[in-house]
């Protein structure tokens, strides 16, 4: 993470000559990045100076970053559209795209040398976060590996461009030797960017005849399809790698996986249960997790999967009395945004509420929230209310978090994104 300089004494300084872009945010802000923030929200910008001979600053511009006395505090990409108008790079100010793409270079090296020391057992996981935006230094940039196939996501208008495209497949592809490296665009992140839909072909394949598009990988040494034209996100959740494993030490007999997607706890559960029942609203996910299930005909549970809203399930079988052993909640992030807070609380709350009230004595629940707008003391807070109002007694077993492929940064709240509680309910 770039260091941003210590606040000098409150000195008058002029201005500096400015021929490039330039913004000008608020204290708040300027406290915030020197603090270890990396964000500035178009809320808190107080000017925007465009180059010299321009009118504007284009979106994806490389912009020195000042605070209200002219001070210079370092160099962001700068978003036209997205509330998150500044990311910043580099504590070097007036740092030229040429300058930018050398560090950008460099850091993808080092995220993949990282990635290197945390990698688990090849033959039990060939598949990982390589590059993790902001946690690798490098804002608005996600890889991941499945098998031999990279995909990549460029989430801002600095990233989505041929040079950054160029220097990530070269770098890449010289490091890994993957079959493929896709880019696939996050649908809602375009949007809130204005960014043009990439190419569908692939930036680099070993068979321009017949390119790599659909594999299967491992992890914890289950099986699962990957197709780079379908799916959510990039694919499968590789940071509830070591979240999965957990759920599969705690979970016994009659296991419900609320939210399944692709069958990723369901699966997992089912080495050790007697019966899974994995549950999702997509049609599309649950026939991907029959298949996945179908690559590991060594797990003993029988598997159900059933096509169902979350919130209508639950109200329905907790009416009919139904009850389980284990019960995994991992929905979608119900938090878009800060406003969506509190209404995603309140989600939480009924999901766990109700799924207490399904489980046996002496049951597991295993609870998940990826809304990074919800925080870990928030989600803690929510689940001890259902607690209260289920009139039960929860032990808390294990706060987890995100897989270490997936670092957080301490002054970077947001990417403390994943938090799994694994609770006895008595």
């Amino acid at each position: 993470m770039p260091k941003l300089p210590a606040e000098p004494r409150a000195v008058k300084i002029a201005a500096p000559q400015q021929h490039g872009p330039a913004a000008t945010i608020t204290r708040r802000a300027a406290d915030r990045l020197r603090a270890g923030h990396l964000w500035v929200y178009r809320s808190d910008i107080e000017s925007l100076i465009p180059p010299l001979g321009a009118t504007d600053i284009a979106g994806g511009a490389l912009v020195t970053v000042t605070d209200s006395r002219g001070i210079p505090l370092g160099t962001a990409l700068y978003s036209s559209a997205s509330q998150i108008a500044l990311r910043v790079v580099s504590s070097e100010t007036a740092l030229t795209r040429e300058a930018y793409l050398v560090q950008l270079g460099e850091r993808v090296n080092a995220a993949l040398t990282l990635r290197e020391q945390l990698a688990p057992d090849s033959a039990q996981n060939n598949a990982s976060r390589l590059i993790f935006s902001e946690a690798d230094d490098l804002p608005g940039i996600i890889a991941d590996r499945y098998n031999d196939i990279v995909i990549l996501q460029l989430l801002t208008q600095g990233t989505a461009q041929d040079d950054v495209r160029h220097i990530l497949t070269e770098t890449l592809r010289e490091r890994l030797h993957p079959a493929t490296i896709i880019e696939r665009p996050d649908p809602k992140i375009r949007e809130l960017e204005q960014l043009a839909a990439p190419s569908s072909a692939p930036l680099y394949t070993n068979d321009q005849s017949d390119p790599t598009l659909t594999t299967v990988f491992t992890i914890n040494g289950l099986k699962l399809n990957y197709d780079a034209a379908s799916g959510q996100k990039t694919g499968a959740f590789l940071d509830q790698r070591l979240n999965y494993a957990a759920a599969a030490r705690y979970a016994k007999g009659h296991a419900l996986d609320v939210c399944t997607y692709q069958g990723g706890f369901a699966l997992h559960m089912a080495q050790h249960c007697d019966q899974v029942t994995g549950i999702d609203a997509s049609r599309a996910a649950l026939e991907v997790a029959d298949r996945n299930l179908e690559l590991n005909p060594q797990l003993k549970a029988e598997v159900e999967w059933i096509e169902a809203d979350a919130f209508e399930f639950l109200r329905e079988y907790e009416a009919a009395g139904e009850k389980f052993d284990t019960i995994v909640l991992d929905p979608p992030a119900f938090a878009k945004s800060k406003r969506a807070a509190e209404g995603a609380l309140r989600g939480y709350k009924e999901l766990n509420l109700r799924a207490m009230k399904m489980l046996k004595p002496g049951g597991t629940l295993i609870t998940c929230s990826c809304s990074h707008h919800v925080s870990p003391e928030e989600f803690t807070a929510v689940v001890a209310s259902a607690v209260s109002d289920a009139g039960r007694r929860v032990q808390l077993l294990e706060a987890r978090g995100a897989a270490p492929d997936h670092p957080a940064i301490l002054t970077l709240p947001e990417t403390t994104y994943l938090k799994c509680l694994t609770c006895r309910v008595n």
